[in-house]
């Protein structure tokens, strides 16, 4: 079981994602207002606040949520060795499916410009949604059995 840290969105691809109060998750879309939701296999991101943590702490950066493009920072997951299939269960009623683990990063990634590095290809995945709801920070996320 794990629990929701910050929900992100961005008005544009390519850009910081911006962490807001709470969002609406459509299925077989993504989060509303954000530019990488649509109909496709990588409809909503996720990644580990662990990771992110480690990332800060070796590189001496001080990130906020979204700032690799997510729009899940998730705690208390091992996201990266999640099969893809995998159910996600957030809220009462939001259902996600893995569809992809990482990623390659953009060119342009402030971050990989900064440091040279990026954990979105090792540590992010994605997912499709299959039923949408609201997601908030402090919602619990948990890994369905298969």
């Amino acid at each position: 079981m794990g629990k929701i840290i910050a929900v992100c969105i961005s008005p544009h691809r390519g850009t910081v994602k911006n962490a807001v109060a709470q969002a609406k998750i459509i299925p077989n879309f993504g989060l509303e207002n954000d530019a990488h939701a649509g109909t496709w296999h990588r409809q909503i991101s996720l990644l580990a606040n662990e990771a992110v943590r480690a990332f800060s702490n070796e590189y001496k950066l001080n990130l906020a949520a979204g700032a690799f493009g997510e729009n899940l920072l998730v705690e208390g997951i091992d996201l990266k060795h999640l099969p893809i299939g995998t159910k996600l269960k957030c809220s009462a009623d939001i259902l996600l499916e893995v569809t992809q683990i990482g990623k390659t990063c953009h060119l342009g990634c402030d971050i990989q410009k900064r440091t040279g590095k990026c954990i979105m290809p090792h540590e992010g995945i994605f997912a499709r949604v299959l039923n949408g709801g609201t997601v908030q920070p402090g919602d619990i996320i948990t890994v369905l059995p298969a």
